[in-house]
């Protein structure tokens, strides 16, 4: 595959410097992103550049992903209007050992590969250098006329946010002598980011081009938007992470099954490795029967499949069809803690004793003494003549004894009232 070519129909070029193209196909190169490692996991911000390099990967070339351990203790001045916070050097070594078995789900560093993907910290380099041999041998090279002509450093000095620290304003200094250190040591001649990047990854090639009198190149990829307006990646819980100690597979599966059609057209381009033919055919689809979410269901799929596993995206399928309806008693059953909490994690929770249950209970004296799921006892007895309500997906009829035996995972009860009206009961100890 031609790699340029590659991302330009998936809608992933945003700028390209001259010339890229042509050494691409040229010759077998390094070509490294940039990651921040200032927490313990990827979210899906991180994506669109891991899926740069993994397209990168498989037209022969070698990635590179690069943590930011020194620049994660100074704070990117791009895109933002205020300070990071600084991480000790122990806490950015974690993120990195929990970020690398992330970014093995989607390249290969197998030693045996010839273009392994290679991971590196900046850290590295960059702890060997004293204030005064930096500023000397790096410096130096690049004037203060030019560092203030980025857009990014612009911004913050005309009066967004409180200015911006010296601190701040050396980050793409550091930035430039990545590119050169991995330009020098690795083979590296092109760096890649979102196009917020496209400063500090030219002041890169400037410091390449005066300090080694060499040529390296610069790729960057749109900032990914949602059709709304509104910020991707983020919801009203936070961002959505790739750790399922942070965002569970079943709501890391819920979000791209719930992205719009136009977005969804965007993204099974930038975020799976399906061919354009086949991403043509199930456009078509799609196309065809929108209410199917034919795009939606085969990118949700892809990702949770990559990022967590097979059966994590097949306990979000029951546990979806659990939520609307299609789900049994023994489905319910089947779901771990973390993913039942998961789904009904929107609905009414109510707390009671885990004594009362233990010595049985009353369903309508539980119902409506114990918790507010229902006004009155008369209103519960109307619902069970009617055949409306459902204990842990079982229609209930009569006026039942409710005991321990009854408890999902030792600890839950699904109450659901009419067809969508759902409310959880958990006991504590």
């Amino acid at each position: 595959m031609n790699f340029v070519e590659e991302l330009q129909w998936r809608g992933m070029v945003h700028d390209i410097m001259p010339g890229t193209s042509e050494m691409l196909e040229k010759e077998k190169v390094s070509a490294y992103v940039g990651i921040d490692p200032t927490a313990n996991s990827l979210h899906i911000g991180h994506l669109a550049g891991v899926m740069m390099l993994t397209h990168l990967q498989a037209c022969g070339h070698k990635p590179i992903a690069l943590l930011g351990g020194a620049t994660g203790m100074i704070g990117d001045p791009s895109g933002k209007s205020q300070e990071r916070n600084l991480l000790s050097e122990e806490t950015l070594r974690y993120n990195e050992g929990r970020i690398k078995q992330q970014l093995e789900k989607f390249l290969d560093f197998s030693p045996q590969n010839p273009n392994a993907a290679v991971l590196v910290n900046n850290y590295d380099w960059m702890s060997r250098f004293s204030f005064l041999s930096f500023i000397r041998d790096i410096g130096k090279h690049l004037t203060v006329n030019y560092m203030m002509a980025k857009d990014s450093v612009k911004k913050r000095l005309s009066g967004e946010g409180e200015g911006m620290s010296f601190t701040e304003f050396s980050y793409q200094l550091v930035q430039g002598y990545d590119f050169y250190y991995l330009y020098q040591n690795h083979n590296c001649k092109l760096q890649m980011g979102g196009s917020d990047q496209w400063g500090n990854i030219t002041t890169g090639t400037e410091l390449i081009r005066r300090k080694a009198g060499g040529v390296a190149f610069a790729l960057t990829c749109p900032l990914i938007t949602k059709s709304d307006g509104s910020k991707f990646g983020k919801t009203e819980s936070g961002n959505i992470w790739l750790d399922p100690q942070k965002t569970s597979a079943y709501a890391f599966y819920q979000f791209w099954l719930n992205c719009s059609d136009e977005d969804a057209k965007k993204y099974i381009k930038i975020f799976t490795l399906l061919s354009q033919k086949e991403i043509e055919i199930l456009e078509n689809q799609h196309n065809a029967e929108p209410h199917l979410r034919i795009l939606q269901k085969e990118l949700a799929k892809d990702l949770t499949i990559r990022v967590h596993s097979l059966s994590d995206y097949e306990a979000a399928i029951s546990a979806s069809e659990i939520l609307f309806g299609k789900g049994t008693a023994e489905s319910l059953s089947a779901l771990s803690e973390e993913m039942f909490l998961s789904v009904f994690e929107g609905v009414p929770h109510f707390t009671i004793e885990r004594q009362k249950l233990e010595n049985g209970i009353e369903l309508i004296a539980l119902l409506s003494d114990e918790t507010s799921i229902f006004e009155s006892k008369s209103e519960i007895r109307r619902m069970l003549k009617d055949n409306g309500l459902s204990v842990n997906k079982q229609k209930i009829a009569e006026n039942i004894v409710i005991n321990s035996h009854f408890l999902i995972n030792n600890r839950h009860l699904l109450v659901q009232k009419g067809k969508k009206n759902y409310f959880v009961i958990s006991v504590k100890d």
